[in-house]
């Protein structure tokens, strides 16, 4: 893609991975639509971008009036959109949480977020760029969560199972009706954001009685662990970008988990129970993936 001049929409762009895709946009010379829950949030990246143009919104992209108007907002401020970042995404706190430990509310948030954020997202832009008839991308923040499975992280990870299937329909569906429109699954592992501190922004009807769960004390040590090592937004936006303009589809930002992703693919093709690795033993690893890191 020849970005310069064009439009870029990007969700959850207050903070992480957002902010960081909203940086490189403005640098390759974009004008740049940004939503994000946190308005004060997404004025402070605004302040440090240097784009053409930028129009900010605060969105609920789990509302998805709330998506539309910002559909809306896009064309009529700039008159087409040809990036399109569906990257908000939220974790419930105590993550790794037995599966029947989750609460309702637990469920509706992360789904909401997650994955009608993507949906919202899609029904908004994808058709009105297919009528426009130029070429554009769509890159869609899903995980390696949305590739693994095991005991932790189950709402998480279930959404992200379900952002995974979205994106291929999407992939699949714009190359059956010919449109010149690229998709990317971006699918980052570990990744140095605060998309781990989303409670924050958790509506008040969805918070679970008894307020904000805690990790398990030995779990929150390994998770701080992990994170202190991990690559940067900026580092993830970086590859995000490199895949939309070789327009590949699946973005991986690490190798660490293609050994958990390959044993589960086998246990399915191979008709046998499968063997899901604790955080715990994954902890294990840790030292290799600090190299990788660095």
């Amino acid at each position: 893609m020849d970005f310069s001049g064009k439009t870029a929409v990007i969700t959850g762009a207050g903070s992480g991975i957002g902010a960081a895709l909203a940086k490189i946009a403005s640098t390759e010379g974009m004008n740049l639509v940004l939503a994000d829950i946190n308005l004060a949030d997404l004025e402070s990246v605004a302040d440090s971008l240097s784009a053409p143009a930028i129009a900010l919104r605060r969105t609920d992209v789990a509302d998805a009036a709330a998506v539309q108007s910002l559909a809306d907002l896009a064309w009529e401020r700039f008159g087409e959109v040809s990036l399109l970042c569906n990257n908000a995404g939220v974790v419930p706190g105590g993550r790794h949480r037995l599966v029947w430990d989750f609460t309702p509310q637990d469920w509706r948030w992360a789904f909401s977020v997650n994955v009608d954020g993507v949906v919202n997202g899609i029904r908004s832009f994808v058709p009105r760029m297919i009528a426009e008839g130029r070429s554009g991308h769509v890159l869609n923040t899903a995980s390696v969560a949305g590739f693994v499975s095991g005991a932790g992280s189950a709402v998480y990870g279930a959404s992200k199972h379900a952002v995974v299937r979205i994106t291929e329909a999407l992939y699949a569906g714009l190359r059956d009706v010919r449109a010149p429109i690229g998709v990317t699954m971006l699918c980052p592992g570990l990744v140095a954001t605060r998309i781990y501190e989303a409670e924050r922004s958790r509506p008040d009807h969805l918070r679970s009685a008894g307020g904000r769960p805690e990790e398990a004390e030995a779990l929150q040590s390994i998770a701080d662990n992990l994170y202190r090592n991990a690559p940067s937004a900026d580092q993830v936006a970086a590859q995000a970008f490199e895949g939309i303009r070789n327009d590949q589809f699946y973005v991986f930002t690490s190798d660490r988990f293609d050994e958990p992703i390959r044993e589960r693919a086998d246990a399915i093709l191979a008709r046998r129970n499968p063997h899901f690795e604790s955080l715990l033993a994954l902890s294990k690893g840790d030292a290799g993936m600090e190299d990788e890191a660095a």
